[in-house]
């Protein structure tokens, strides 16, 4: 132990717990089990640790700040951020501003102790996520973080029994139309570039969007057309020169996600072929750059300005104590030059 007054972080290590917990503790919260209470109590009065009664009731008030996390996404290059996100950060600006709150942004790793850092600290009275990497590890975090009586709202797929408030798109009908929108353009072979399983819900939902839209027009879903991708524009080439290598034949190609379709449409280029003539092309997220794509990308717009509204009223509600529901937000097809005329 350093210097001559002990801390709450020298109690945490002579506990063997978080400083989080010990703060818990010491006031006695009902989120610390009675065994971890006493001992941390007990390692305070041996070290004749006295709580700063100022500092706590400082640290009490609200902070009238909000914490905006990203988390890191390995697939997203350099910036570790999906730029989708940071089209969503204008609205959650905004729609802070107009409550009365600042805004605290930071870029975290999933590791991160969150609870602990913003709303134990008392830096924020609440946490909006924005990207979460791999679901069921995240799902696990915030399943904790619920318990703990944590405030936050994650931007995300909206599912039955998930922990957490979440305000998601409609990945499926979003998908349904755009594979319609493909089909109705004489499209028969279409290719669906982007993961499918648990550990990514929202492209999970958009495949099966995918493979409605074709079994309602009576086309059987080939699953060898289902090439996995994470959300970048060098996944997308990638899995596109996967597909070409393959053989197998293809008139389109729908992207889980806009940077995956920028990709393709660049490997496809490349290999010679001509798009939309050869084979139309439909991302998703409608990212500012899908309209600037040669030719401008047709995509799947996920409404972030509703979004950023959203998630900081939700959030603000559960900050008061209020109840709140996840919500799932309409999705809308913008007709660019990649699919070419209907």
């Amino acid at each position: 132990m350093k210097g001559d007054k002990p801390t709450s972080f020298d109690i945490a290590y002579l506990a063997g717990v978080s400083q989080s917990t010990v703060s818990r503790a010491l006031r006695d919260s009902p989120l610390v089990s009675k065994e971890t209470r006493d001992k941390v109590q007990s390692i305070a009065r041996e070290l004749n640790y006295k709580v700063d009664i100022n500092a706590r009731n400082l640290r009490s008030k609200d902070s009238k700040t909000i914490a905006l996390l990203f988390c890191e996404d390995p697939g997203t290059g350099d910036s570790l951020i999906n730029p989708f996100f940071l089209s969503m950060l204008g609205s959650i600006t905004r729609a802070t501003a107009n409550c009365g709150y600042d805004l605290l942004i930071s870029f975290q790793q999933s590791s991160a102790d969150w609870q602990a850092d913003y709303e134990d600290s008392h830096r924020a009275d609440g946490i909006i996520f924005l990207g979460y990497g791999d679901y069921i590890t995240y799902s696990q975090r915030i399943a904790k973080l619920e318990q703990e009586g944590a405030h936050f709202v994650t931007w995300g797929p909206v599912m039955p029994e998930q922990p957490g408030i979440f305000v998601g798109c409609d990945n499926q009908d979003g998908a349904y139309r755009a594979v319609k929108h493909l089909l109705g353009l004489g499209r028969r072979r279409i290719a669906f570039l982007g993961g499918a399983d648990e550990h990514a819900p929202e492209f999970r939902e958009r495949y099966q969007g995918y493979r409605h839209a074709l079994e309602d027009a009576g086309i059987a879903v080939d699953a060898r057309l289902q090439v996995d991708a994470e959300t970048s524009e060098a996944a997308g080439y990638q899995a596109l020169c996967r597909l070409r290598a393959s053989g197998l034949a293809f008139d389109a190609v729908f992207g889980a996600s806009d940077l995956i379709a920028i990709g393709a449409i660049k490997a496809l280029q490349e290999a010679g072929a001509e798009v939309p003539g050869d084979v139309a092309v439909v991302g998703f997220d409608d990212i500012p750059t899908a309209s600037y794509t040669h030719p401008p990308l047709t995509t799947v717009q996920q409404d972030t300005k509703v979004a950023g509204e959203l998630l900081v009223k939700n959030l603000l509600k559960l900050v008061d104590g209020e109840a709140v529901a996840s919500q799932l937000l309409e999705a809308r097809l913008i007709v660019r030059g990649s699919c070419g005329a209907g």
